[in-house]
C-alpha cells in the first residue's frame, strides 16, 4: 500500500454503491454443493475509481495458488490500476492477469476479447456496454451479456484452472461473431503518467487446422525497477477453439490484414470470424511463461478436449470447497459470513505458482530449470499474518513455497522482498527472513536447511552494493538488490539506518531488528548458538537506538546520531505506528514507556486521537498490544471497532490495500479470536472472537480445532478462557495449542471483564510473560 486511503470517502462510496451485481450462479456452475463457496463475493474490494479508493481486488476466476487469474477487462491495468473497475460501464475483453497487487506491474497477460461483425482490435473501439444486473461473479465461475457494438447480444461465461482459462461466448442477434487474441499492446511504465509507455513486441500465429491462435507477449511492466532484467521472460499462450475458422487475419496498430495467418512487432493481435449464424463458440487459452508448446501442455493437462465449461468450473469450484468447508462458522450475520469467507479467498491467491508440469523459468538466470516456483510475494504485507494462516490451512503448500524463495537465492544471490516474477525491490527489511525461520519453528523441514540458513544469514551480514551512497528509495531504477540497504554503514556498528543516507531510515532499523531476530530464533533451531546470541543480542538493542527518550516516539536518526525529525523515515506509516513496532520484545517496549499503565494510556491516546490507520500494515498488531499491557478489554473493544470500520461486503469493503491477502488475514484470524503479533515466536495474542462458533479442519491435525464462544456477537469481552480444559490466565495461544486441533472455550460477556486486564482493574500490573521460545 503506498497511497493512503480516506475512510471517509470509503464510506460514502460504499453507501453509493449498493450492490448492483447477482451473486447466485446457474444450478450447473453451483456443484459441488458448497455454503462456504456460495459467501464469497469477489467483487469485494475492487470499488472506487482510484487507488485510493480501492481494495485492489478484481472478480478474477481461479483456483488457489493460480498462476493466472481470469478477469473481465474494463481498463488498461499497469502500476496503480486493475484490469477491472466496478465504476467502469464497458468490457473491452477478458484477460489472464498476472498482476498480483493493484501497485505492482502486469507481465505476461493474454487478452480474448468477443465481438460481431466490423474486427475491432483498438481497446477503445472494441468496449461493449453491460449492466451490473446482468453480472455473475463467484468464485470459479463468471458471467456477464454484453450489447455488442453493432447490434445484439453476446454473453461471455469464464472459468478457469491455473494455467488456463476456459471462455464460452453465445452470440445472440448479432453479426457475423469473431474472437480477437491480443499478443501485445503499449505498456505503461510506472504510475504517474499513462502516457509514458513502451511498445513491447510479441508474436502471434494462426493455424486453422488446429483452430489455435498461439503467440507470446513479453509485456513486463516492472521491468523499470528492481535488478534482475529477466531477458528472455514472455507470457505464451495457446487458443484452441471449438468451432472451425471461416475467415482469419493479423491487427497491428489499428489495421487488419486478412488471410494473413501471423504476424510480429507492437500493437499485435491476431482474429478469427466464424460462419454467419454461429451461436457458440467455446475457447480454452492455455498460458504459460516457458513455451508456446508448454501452453498447448497446459491445456492438455488441465482442459483436455472435451471438457465442457461446466465441468472446468465444477473442478475449480471443488478445490475452493476443499479449502473453505473446512473451515464452518455458526452465529453470523449473512455479512460477515461474505466477508469472512471472501477473506479467506482472498489469503489463497498469492503467491501465485510459477511453474508448470515441474519446471519453471527463471528470470533471475534466465534459465528453465526443473521444480516447484512461486511468484508474487508481497512480503512486507504478508510476513505479518497471511504466512501464518496459509501455515495452518495450506501447509502442503509451504514446503514448495519456502523451496521457491531457497532457488531464488541460489538463481539470484538473495531471497526475495517483493518478488514480481523476478525482484522488485519493493517496501523494505529481509521478512523472507521472518518466513523461512517461522515455517521451520511450526515444524516445515521438507527444504535443505542449510541453504535456508545460508541465505537468511547473508541477509544479515552482507550488505547491497555502494551501501554509503545510495538511498534505494522507492521504486528507485538502475539499482541492484536493495536488501538490508544501511546494514553497513551505520546499523551493524550502531544500531539503526542513517536517514540522511537512505530512505526510509526509522522504519527499515525496526525491520531489520524484526529480521535479525528471525534469524536468531533460525539459528537457534538448527544449533548455531554463537549465531543466535550474536543476531538475538542486535535484534533487542536496535529499536531502542531510535526511540527519543525526550519524546517517547521512534525517530529516525541520521549518521552521526543527530535526530532527522519526526516525519523523517516512515514506510507507510508514522512515528505513532512506528513506536509500537517492536513486536518481538514488547516487554521492553512498555518498560520504556513507563510501565503497563503508562503503554496502556499511550495505546489510548493512539486510538482516540485517530492515529491508528488500519488501511496500511504497520498498525495491523497494534490493537493486540493492549493484552500485552494487561488490558485485554480494551484490545477486545479495539479489534471489534477496526474489523467494523474497515470490513463490509460492499464492492469498497476493503478500507485499504488488500496486498494478496494481508488485510483479510487480519480479519479471519481476528474472527477466530487470536493474532500472530509476533509470528517467528509461533505464539498467538488473544483477541476477540466474533461469531458463536467456528470449527477448523485443519489439513494436518488430527481432530478439529473447535473454537466455542457463544454469544459473541453481542458480547465482545471474554471472562475466560480455557484450552483443552486448561484455563489460561494470560492472553497467549500457542501454535502448539491449536496445531493438532482441539477445544478452545471462550466465556463471553456484554461488559468489561476481570480477565487479563490486571492494568485496569487494580490488580498485578506485571507486563505478560510470554513463552520462552524452544529450540527444535
Amino acid at each position: 500500500m503506498r497511497c493512503l486511503l480516506v475512510l471517509a470517502a470509503l464510506a460514502a462510496l460504499s453507501t453509493a454503491y449498493a450492490r448492483l451485481h447477482r451473486r447466485g450462479a446457474p444450478p450447473s456452475f453451483s456443484q459441488p454443493e458448497s455454503v462456504a463457496v456460495d459467501y464469497v463475493d469477489p467483487f469485494i474490494g475492487n470499488g472506487g475509481d482510484s487507488p485510493n479508493g480501492s481494495g485492489g481486488m478484481i472478480p478474477s476466476t481461479a483456483p488457489p495458488f493460480a498462476m493466472t487469474r481470469w478477469v473481465a477487462q474494463t481498463r488498461q491495468n499497469y502500476v496503480s490500476v486493475t484490469p477491472y473497475n466496478y465504476t467502469d460501464t464497458k468490457i473491452h475483453g477478458f484477460q489472464g492477469t498476472h498482476q498480483p497487487a493493484i501497485w505492482m506491474g502486469e507481465s505476461g497477460q493474454a487478452v480474448v476479447a468477443p465481438g460481431a461483425g466490423t474486427v475491432q482490435s483498438v481497446f477503445e473501439h472494441r468496449g461493449m456496454p453491460f449492466s451490473h444486473s446482468n453480472e455473475i461473479a463467484t468464485a470459479s465461475y463468471y458471467s456477464v451479456i454484453m450489447d455488442a457494438l453493432e447490434g445484439g447480444q453476446i454473453h461471455a461465461e469464464q472459468s478457469a484452472t491455473s494455467r488456463v482459462g476456459h471462455l464460452r461466448f453465445t452470440f445472440t442477434d448479432t453479426a457475423t461473431p469473431y474472437i480477437l487474441v491480443e499478443a501485445t499492446r503499449a505498456s505503461v511504465m510506472g504510475s504517474d503518467d499513462p502516457a509514458n509507455v513502451t511498445y513491447p513486441h510479441g508474436s502471434i500465429q494462426i493455424d486453422p487446422g488446429r483452430r489455435e491462435i498461439t503467440g507470446h507477449n513479453p509485456e513486463r511492466q516492472d521491468f523499470i525497477i528492481g535488478p534482475n532484467p529477466a531477458p528472455s521472460f514472455a507470457g505464451y499462450f495457446c487458443a484452441r477453439f471449438d468451432v472451425p475458422f471461416e475467415r482469419y487475419g493479423v491487427a497491428q496498430n489499428g489495421s487488419i490484414q486478412e488471410g494473413v495467418p501471423d504476424g510480429s512487432g507492437a500493437l499485435l493481435s491476431g482474429f478469427v470470424q466464424f460462419a454467419p449464424h454461429t451461436k457458440r463458440v467455446n475457447v480454452r487459452v492455455g498460458v504459460s511463461f516457458i513455451s508456446v508448446q508448454q501452453a498447448r501442455k497446459n491445456i492438455e493437462n488441465e482442459i483436455p478436449d472435451g471438457t465442457s465449461l461446466e465441468q472446468t468450473a465444477e473442478k475449480t469450484r471443488a478445490e475452493w470447497a476443499e479449502k473453505l468447508d473446512r473451515v464452518k462458522v455458526e452465529g453470523a450475520s449473512h455479512e460477515e459470513y461474505e466477508v469472512f469467507y471472501t477473506g479467506i479467498f482472498h489469503t489463497l491467491q498469492y503467491p501465485y505458482e510459477q511453474s508448470e508440469d515441474g519446471r519453471y523459468y527463471s528470470g533471475y538466470d534466465d534459465t528453465i530449470h526443473e521444480g516447484v516456483s512461486y511468484t508474487g510475494y508481497s512480503i512486507w504485507d504478508t510476513f505479518r499474518a497471511e504466512w501464518a494462516w496459509q501455515i495452518l490451512l495450506a501447509p502442503e503448500r509451504i514446503n514448495g513455497m519456502v523451496q521457491s524463495m531457497l532457488q531464488d537465492y541460489v538463481e539470484g544471490g538473495w531471497l526475495p522482498m517483493w518478488k514480481n516474477i523476478v525482484e522488485t525491490n519493493i517496501m523494505v527489511g529481509t521478512h523472507a527472513d521472518s518466513l523461512v525461520a517461522e515455517a521451520v519453528a511450526k515444524g516445515f523441514k521438507d527444504f535443505d536447511l542449510d541453504t535456508a540458513y545460508a541465505a537468511v544469514h547473508k541477509d544479515a551480514t552482507v550488505p547491497p552494493a555502494d551501501d554509503w551512497t545510495i538511498s534505494y528509495y522507492d521504486r528507485e531504477e538502475n539499482v541492484g538488490y536493495e536488501v538490508r540497504a544501511g546494514l553497513s554503514s551505520v546499523y551493524a556498528p550502531h544500531g539503526w539506518v542513517a536517514s540522511d543516507i537512505h530512505s526510509e531510515a526509522a522504519s527499515r532499523t525496526l525491520d531489520y531488528a524484526y529480521d535479525d531476530y528471525a534469524v536468531s530464533v533460525l539459528a537457534s533451531a538448527l544449533g548455531k548458538d554463537a549465531d543466535a546470541e550474536f543476531f538475538r543480542a542486535r535484534a533487542f538493542s536496535a529499536p531502542f537506538t531510535i526511540f527519543n527518550n525526550d519524546t517517547g516516539f521512534m525517530e529516525a536518526r541520521n549518521a552521526n546520531g543527530s535526530w532527522a525529525g519526526q516525519d523523517a523515515g516512515w514506510t507507510e506509516g508514522d512515528m505513532w505506528a512506528y513506536t509500537f513496532d517492536v513486536v518481538h520484545d514488547v516487554n521492553a517496549l512498555i518498560e520504556r514507556k513507563g510501565g503497563n499503565r503508562s503503554f496502556v494510556a499511550f495505546l489510548d491516546e493512539h486510538f482516540n486521537g485517530g492515529h491508528n490507520d488500519h488501511t496500511n500494515e504497520p498498525s495491523h498488531h497494534i490493537p493486540y498490544l493492549y493484552s500485552l499491557a494487561g488490558a485485554a478489554s480494551k484490545s477486545q473493544e479495539r479489534i471489534r471497532e477496526i474489523a467494523k470500520s474497515n470490513y463490509n461486503n460492499s464492492v469498497n469493503g476493503l478500507s485499504g490495500n488488500e496486498d494478496c491477502g494481508q488485510m483479510s488475514a487480519w480479519y479471519v484470524f481476528s474472527a477466530l479470536g487470536f493474532y500472530p503479533v509476533d509470528p517467528v515466536s509461533t505464539d498467538y495474542v488473544i483477541g476477540t472472537p466474533f461469531f458463536d462458533k467456528i470449527t477448523i479442519d485443519l489439513p494436518d491435525a488430527s481432530r478439529p480445532l473447535v473454537i466455542t464462544s457463544t454469544g459473541a456477537p453481542s458480547k465482545p469481552y471474554i471472562k475466560s478462557v480455557t484450552i483443552n480444559g486448561r484455563s489460561l490466565d494470560t492472553p497467549i495461544l500457542t501454535h502448539a495449542d491449536i496445531a493438532s486441533g482441539g477445544q478452545i472455550h471462550f466465556e463471553m460477556a456484554a461488559e468489561p471483564q476481570a480477565w487479563a486486564s490486571s492494568t485496569l482493574t487494580g490488580g498485578s500490573h506485571e507486563t505478560t510473560k510470554r513463552y520462552e521460545h524452544v529450540e527444535l
